[in-house]
């Protein structure tokens, strides 16, 4: 894979390939299938999610959300600890005194 992004920059620095793509009509070729692209990529995901829901698969998609989930309730779980370790250092103060 590292030879083909080798051989494109070396393409990309031929002053012949510059030119071209300064040209319109190619650059409107080239955001057409970029674009094409991602709605090719959107169509795909689009199908995994459905197909994954239907076999009862967790997708990326899935595992990620659930990351964030566990990360919010360690987060609250932190918090609440500090407050009780707070509320427990504020009740032994007058005791101590």
């Amino acid at each position: 894979m590292a030879t083909l992004k080798e051989r494109l920059f070396t393409v990309l620095q031929d002053p012949r390939v510059a030119k071209l793509m300064r040209d319109p009509n190619v650059q409107k070729v080239a955001i057409k299938a970029f674009r094409f692209r991602g709605r090719i990529e959107g169509a795909v995901d689009q199908r995994v999610q459905r197909i994954a829901g239907m076999l009862n698969l967790a997708t990326q998609r899935d595992l990620r959300a659930l990351q964030r989930r566990i990360r919010h309730l360690e987060r609250e779980l932190r918090e609440a600890d500090e407050r009780l370790t707070d509320a427990e250092d504020a009740r032994e103060a007058p005791a101590r005194s």
